[in-house]
């Protein structure tokens, strides 16, 4: 055997230290690469919050208990709450689109008249009634735990919420000859206000200014002001001098007349938050006793699309039988869509993407706009 000399030493060593420092560095590579799986399920994670619009419902709802009454909204873009009846209690569930699954979220030992939800999803608005004299509104939030319950004698209840300010909610209380109290809940602070207001039916343009149509007391005309009101002093002011209807979203102001130089058309026009048109659409009107047919709409604000049922001629609402266009309108790029036709007229409300629509007098469809078809949310 050779002996190990000096030199030969040293070189044995460094090829010791050398496959050391190999071993250590394809130890630490094999643990990246085992490492590596990891962002993956991070992206699962973020599949899962990806466009609802993918992911296929599963339909119909079947109530755990009760009979089946209504839609009340959505509460995501794959949640919606829906109410039972039984006997004479009432039940509000939720219900998950893609597992097809209800959880109740609310019970109540009277019948509930309606429920609304506010535009973040944070507080949801049930409305009992006791007796045909008196409404209950509660407050809950998405747990179903009570934050605020009022009673209020009324034959008829009216809500519009703060958009700016989800806490506050103006509540109209009417009476059998239709005078009426207005109410400020305020949620946060557990407190109940009564109000003097020149209207009953109101809408928020900012925090703390309301608007609405001042009709006259005694009056055969079928337009009316809209006037603004500031409700920290109750100073008021002109904001348009003749409209028929009008509407809120945020920092727009949608106004319906009808067109000067053809009658037989109406003219939505929506200004911005200076009052300022920035878009208007033509279509024909549908008379009724009172005056003219508003089809039902529905604005997401997320998309700037604003959504209404379009007859094809205009005349009499009672003779009309053609069926309604169902139109969507982008705002910002001023254009349109048939989304569907031959439907009739009846409430639609956007799902938070935009993407899908509840639809019927007891947002008991659904419209998937891209495939633009309906489908049945209650088989019965």
């Amino acid at each position: 055997m050779r002996p190990v000399t000096e030199r030969n030493g040293k070189n044995f060593i460094f090829a010791c230290l050398f496959l050391l420092i190999f071993t250590m560095i394809l130890t630490a590579c094999t643990n990246k690469q085992n490492t590596k799986p990891k962002p993956p399920e991070e992206k699962e994670k973020q599949d899962e919050s990806l466009p609802e619009e993918k992911i296929e419902y599963v339909l119909p709802i079947t109530p755990p208990e009760g009979a089946f009454y209504k839609v009340a909204g959505w509460l995501s873009e794959l949640q919606l709450l829906y109410i039972t009846n039984q006997e004479q209690t009432s039940s509000v569930y939720q219900y998950e689109l893609y597992t097809g699954k209800s959880e109740l979220l609310y019970k109540s030992d009277q019948p509930i008249v309606t429920v609304q939800i506010s535009e973040s999803k944070k507080y949801i608005l049930v409305q009992t009634s006791p007796s045909s004299y008196e409404g209950m509104i509660t407050i809950i939030d998405q747990n179903g735990t009570e934050l605020l319950k009022q009673s209020l004698a009324s034959v008829e209840l009216a809500f519009e919420w703060n958009p700016y300010n989800e806490s506050e909610i103006l509540v109209a209380a009417f009476n059998e000859d239709w005078t009426y109290l207005m109410y400020l809940f305020d949620i946060v602070n557990e407190r109940v206000e009564e109000l003097s207001l020149p209207q009953p039916f109101i809408k928020w343009i900012s925090k703390n200014q309301i608007a609405f149509l001042d009709w006259e007391e005694v009056s055969f005309s079928l337009y009316a002001p809209i006037m603004s009101m500031n409700l920290d002093d109750m100073t008021d002011k002109l904001i348009l001098p003749e409209v028929y209807q009008f509407s809120t979203f945020h920092d727009l102001l949608m106004t319906i007349t009808v067109d000067k130089e053809d009658p037989s058309q109406s003219v939505y026009t929506f200004f911005d938050h200076e009052n300022v048109p920035i878009f208007s659409f033509t279509m024909p009107l549908l008379s009724v006793f009172s005056g003219w047919l508003v089809p039902s709409y529905d604005y997401n604000q997320k998309e700037g699309r604003f959504i209404t049922f379009q007859p094809l001629s205009s005349g009499d609402a009672d003779a009309y039988s053609e069926g309604f266009q169902l139109i969507s309108y982008d705002i910002k790029k001023g254009s349109s869509e048939v989304i569907m036709e031959g439907l009739k007229n009846a409430p639609v409300v956007f799902s938070p993407s935009g993407n899908a629509l509840l639809y019927g007098n007891r947002l008991e469809n659904v419209i998937d706009i891209e495939k633009k078809e309906i489908n049945e949310l209650v088989k019965e």
